[in-house]
């Protein structure tokens, strides 16, 4: 089992089809951590409001969370655009997870970080929601073509590629968009004398510093299953589970006895 004092998870869209609940199941079986904060759009209101789909599995990820509430582990729980719905019930509890717009977590080093999801600073979301709609549209499309490629990539032996962070890393516009996000979000960081800020939104795992504020985007459960940790000695990283799973269970049971040991760390994810 691997134990980190903090484990930041964004974007898994639950209530959709392209949510990949199997792997953030199994991620949460395999960690433990004193502080767990899901940084929005954990479930999809705009998906939910068109169709409804909440297989069982949905169902566990909820109930799986609960149970890690009921044995200590503090929860804290920051909403987004996709379930916006919950900014009503701010400031309060709800089954023993706290709800916040924003929060503020303190490192094992005392550094403050601003945890937000985002979407407050994206102009499109905010002023042209028409538009967002029709991004989440075209989004999800190329999740289904994501998940039409891994199918032959698979058949023919190959390992799991994101089509969809190909092409927001290959699309100048879009490469541009991500730019202008991780500034504006360090740029917030700085106004509320946070020292770093930790986001999701943009479904683009990053760790990286700019202009002195330490900038993390979380990743999302939609296409690369990527979660942010931080470690007991207060270093972060981002833990992409698709493909770090093995060497992670590996570290922490060296010699496959079950016993619990440290994880070690993961390359992070190049923005």
């Amino acid at each position: 089992m691997n134990r980190y004092r903090a484990i930041f998870i964004s974007d898994v869209h639950l209530g959709t089809r392209t949510s990949q609940v199997d792997a953030l199941l199994d991620f949460l079986k395999h960690t433990e951590s004193d502080m767990i904060y899901l940084v929005g759009d954990i479930v999809d209101g705009w998906r939910l409001k068109k169709s409804w789909y909440w297989p069982q599995s949905h169902n566990d990820v909820v109930q799986k969370l609960l149970r890690k509430g009921r044995k200590g582990t503090r929860i804290v729980l920051v909403p987004g655009n996709h379930d916006e719905f919950l900014r009503d019930f701010q400031d309060s509890q709800v089954g023993g997870i706290e709800i916040a717009d924003r929060t503020i977590h303190e490192g094992a080093d005392g550094r403050r970080y601003l945890v937000i999801h985002g979407d407050q600073f994206d102009a499109v979301v905010m002023h042209a929601k028409w538009l967002a709609f029709v991004g989440d549209w075209a989004y999800e499309i190329a999740l289904v073509l994501n998940n039409q490629i891994n199918f032959i990539r698979r058949r023919l032996g190959l390992t799991y590629w994101s089509f969809s962070a190909w092409a927001k890393h290959s699309v100048k516009k879009a490469v541009n968009f991500i730019s202008a996000f991780e500034e504006t979000l360090s740029g917030e960081a700085r106004r509320q004398q946070a020292d770093g800020v930790i986001c999701g939104h943009i479904h683009h795992a990053a760790i990286r510093e700019i202009s002195g504020i330490h900038y993390m985007n979380c990743g999302d459960w939609v296409e690369s299953s990527t979660a942010l940790v931080e470690r007991q000695d207060g270093q972060f990283e981002i833990i992409a589970w698709n493909t770090s799973k093995a060497a992670l269970i590996a570290a922490a049971d060296p010699e496959g006895s079950g016993a619990a040991g440290s994880g070690k760390q993961v390359e992070p994810l190049a923005a």
